[in-house]
């Protein structure tokens, strides 16, 4: 295998949920292989019952030494062997939640030390994750925290959009409350960025009002006004190439038709329909902001399709095949 392909840190997710399942599946794509040297953060034994649920005949190989990773054509996994013997797939438990917590913590402190040039993260339950004593919204919120920054930015991708959100896991109110000139400006900019690196060369961005119609002129509302398009200004005067606020209910339409590269999104559920709608399947989500590059599945868990062999992994193979171009660029 060709040392020149960067090195992925993929964590394994909740045990009791797909992600063993569709890391494998994923990993029989060969343009995967192709494209990276895929290490796993999780359990050897675990990820080998999922080859075998699965049905692949690719070797599961264990390895406690990263310096031996991205050696050989198998299922390399860094092997916290942290998944009990008792353990149930398809279950919340706090066993689980725990375990998905260290992959992700193990796979941060690679990425942080260079170690690995990105990490692709699996699926984990965030009731599970509570029970472990770990009190976060999601993944974003952990990496954040590990990684010492604030103000990090979800992109969702897929084959025909890209969104980028103001805001995510938080309450439509909060929300409102949390809309300012400078928020929308550093995602306009760190949407920018991200964009480069997936090798859109002059990215044409596109940021959706709040209000219907982005507020008729203030009939409807006075956020774009007096708090959005402040922000477009700023960043059309530091070079960027960008317009808005546009009524929300077209914008992403246009988008999908070639006019624009991404659309800033006000709120997670103004961004996550048209992205569930267009690509439920292939979508990724991409964390924007951090020190270290992150993709992810656009899924959860699916516990009640855990072990059966039949979760999609179209999500994994883009989530994978978009960290290594960024890793690239």
């Amino acid at each position: 295998m060709s040392q020149a392909l960067p090195l992925l840190a993929i964590t394994m997710g909740d045990p009791a949920g797909i992600g063993p399942e569709v890391i494998v599946k994923a990993l029989e794509h060969d343009e995967v292989w192709r494209a990276c040297r895929p290490l796993v953060i999780g359990d050897a034994q675990w990820m080998s019952q999922a080859a075998q649920i699965v049905g692949s005949a690719r070797a599961v190989q264990r390895i406690v030494n990263i310096a031996e990773a991205g050696t050989r054509e198998a299922i390399e996994v860094l092997d916290l062997a942290n998944v009990p013997a008792s353990f149930v797939r398809g279950r919340v438990s706090a066993e689980g939640g725990r375990a998905a917590y260290a992959y992700i913590e193990q796979a941060v402190r690679l990425a942080l030390s260079r170690q690995v040039e990105a990490m692709v993260t699996a699926p984990l339950n965030k009731e599970a994750l509570h029970a472990a004593g770990k009190q976060y919204a999601g993944h974003t919120e952990i990496l954040a925290d590990l990684c010492g920054v604030k103000g990090t930015v979800m992109l969702l991708t897929c084959e025909r959009l890209r969104v980028s959100h103001v805001s995510t896991h938080v309450s439509l109110r909060d929300a409102l409350t949390r809309l300012t000139t400078e928020r929308v400006m550093r995602v306009i900019q760190l949407t920018h960025d991200a964009l480069v690196r997936m090798e859109i060369a002059a990215p044409r961005l596109a940021v959706a009002g709040l209000n219907p119609h982005a507020g008729e002129g203030g009939l409807f509302g006075d956020e774009e006004e007096k708090i959005i398009a402040p922000a477009v200004r700023a960043a059309q005067h530091a070079g960027l190439n960008v317009a808005g606020p546009f009524p929300p209910d077209t914008i992403f339409w246009r988008a999908t038709q070639g006019e624009f590269d991404a659309v800033i999104a006000m709120y997670h559920d103004q961004g996550h329909i048209p992205m569930k709608l267009l690509g439920f399947f292939d979508g990724v989500n991409v964390t924007l902001g951090l020190p270290i590059i992150r993709t992810s599945v656009d899924h959860g868990t699916a516990f009640d399709i855990a072990g059966t062999g039949r979760a999609d992994e179209r999500s994994m193979v883009a989530a994978l095949l978009l960290a290594a171009k960024m890793a690239r660029s």
